[in-house]
Formats: C-alpha cells, sequence, structure tokens
C-alpha cells in the first residue's frame, strides 16, 4: 500500500508540469534548435529543481505561503523578468550562429535555475500538500524514510516525462516546419510574455 506514494508523486507532479511555463518553452525551445538530447539535460536538471521545491514546499509548508502573501514585490520580480525576456526574444535577431558557440551554455544549469526560481510552482505544492493531508493520505517531513523517497521519486519522474513529451511533440513541430528561428523566438517571447503579464494581472486584480 506504500506504493501509492509513488503514484501521488507522478500524477501531482504531471498535473504542476502541464501548463505551459519557462521550463516547458526552454525544453521546446531547444529541441527545436538544437536537438533531444540537449533539451534532455534541461529536464533532467529541472526535474531535481522540483523535487527540492516540492521538498521546501513540505519543510515549511505555511511559512513559505504568508512570505509570498506579504512580499508581492518577489512576484512582481518574477513577472517583471518574465515580460523583459518576452520581450527581448520577440525582436531578438536572428542571425545565423554556428551550433558550437550556441551549445556552450550549460542546459543543466538553465534546467535547474528555471525549475527553481519558480514561485508559482512552490504555491502548487503548498496546495497540494494541503489536498492530500485532507483525504486519507497524511504526509509531512515526519514521515518514514520509504514514503518520502518513493513520493519524491514520483515527482522526479512526472516532471521528466512531462518535459519528454513537450520535447517529442516539438519534434512534431519540427518536422512539419523548416527554417523557423524566426517563428520559434517569436512564439517563446509572446509566451514569456503573457505568462508574465498574467502574473501582474494576478497582483493587481485577482
Amino acid at each position: 500500500m506504500i506504493i501509492i506514494y509513488l503514484f501521488i508523486g507522478l500524477i501531482t507532479s504531471i498535473i504542476g508540469a502541464l501548463p505551459l511555463g519557462a521550463t516547458n518553452i526552454a525544453v521546446i525551445n531547444t529541441t527545436l534548435k538544437h536537438n533531444t538530447r540537449q533539451a534532455f539535460k534541461i529536464s533532467f536538471a529541472a526535474g531535481f529543481a522540483e523535487v527540492i521545491l516540492s521538498y521546501y514546499a513540505l519543510h515549511c509548508n505555511m511559512t513559505v505561503r504568508i512570505f509570498f502573501e506579504s512580499n508581492q514585490w518577489i512576484q512582481i520580480l518574477i513577472a517583471l523578468l518574465l515580460l523583459s525576456a518576452g520581450g527581448f526574444l520577440f525582436f531578438k535577431s536572428t542571425k545565423k550562429k554556428s551550433d558550437r558557440k550556441q551549445l556552450k551554455t550549460s542546459k543543466y544549469m538553465t534546467g535547474f535555475l528555471l525549475g527553481l526560481l519558480n514561485p508559482p510552482v512552490l504555491l502548487f505544492w503548498l496546495v497540494i500538500y494541503g489536498v492530500i493531508n485532507n483525504y486519507a493520505f497524511s504526509l509531512s517531513i515526519e514521515s518514514s524514510f520509504l514514503v518520502l523517497f518513493l513520493f519524491f521519486f514520483g515527482v522526479y519522474l512526472g516532471k521528466l516525462i512531462t518535459l519528454h513529451l513537450y520535447s517529442k511533440f516539438s519534434l512534431i513541430i519540427r518536422q512539419k516546419f523548416e527554417n523557423i528561428n524566426t517563428i520559434i523566438n517569436k512564439v517563446t517571447g509572446s509566451l514569456l510574455f503573457v505568462i508574465g503579464l498574467f502574473n501582474v494581472i494576478k497582483i493587481y486584480v485577482i
């Protein structure tokens, strides 16, 4: 019966990773511009970042939620960074560069940072723990090592699988279009801008 925690971690992680965010966009962008191997590096590192965020949410729970609610400047800063990155990509020139130069940036570091610097995901896990503990399941930092290991392993697998599916979907796009670097930048930039704008609206309107 303890194996159920693996599936809880897996399912909740997939649900959290499905909405289009900065990490998903990075995986799509990398697959289209480079290859699935480079995109997998982002997914691999983002999975560890997801585990860290979910563990931190479990450890701190209400303290973290209160901190984010009382420090709106953090949410505003994240929104401004997304708006800036979106605008930069949308208007970025698409001059040809050698693949060797483009691949110098560590995809592992990109995936880890994009996965870790993600307050909405942290808040998602805070809500999820509340839901889990409202039912017949009990999950806390005092749970047994095996329960926590299975749960967080499920979290990692869920993130990895979801991002890998995004990468596979990107391959379908690449097979149907040629020379789409400009489109990639504009679509990626637009999505980041919309995500940033949504965060601003959420802070001041909702």
